[in-house]
């Protein structure tokens, strides 16, 4: 399945200055391994080194958040959207 993975401004400099990336997979967990293999700093930033998504980002498929519908074992289907968003800590 492609997948469209929309990349945030502050992560941009991991992706070429790309705004979005396509990539494939069948549940989330397979996207994030596919992104990781083409971009490997992302891949350091969004999971752990067990695969779990790390706290401070949070990701949402077609706007809903992944934590609330299986982690990485939820599926994707063609032309599916993720969105990356990292937590920002403000005082």
């Amino acid at each position: 399945m492609t997948v469209t993975v929309r990349i945030p401004t502050p992560m941009r400099k991991f992706t070429e200055n790309k705004k979005s990336v396509e990539t494939n997979g069948e549940t989330v967990g397979d996207v994030i391994d596919s992104l990781s293999e083409l971009y490997p700093e992302l891949g350091e930033r969004l999971c752990d080194e067990n695969g779990a998504i790390r706290r401070f980002v949070n990701l949402y498929l077609n706007d809903e958040d992944v934590r609330f519908k299986g982690g990485n074992e939820t599926p994707v289907s063609e032309g599916d959207t993720l969105s990356i968003i990292p937590a920002i800590a403000g005082g």
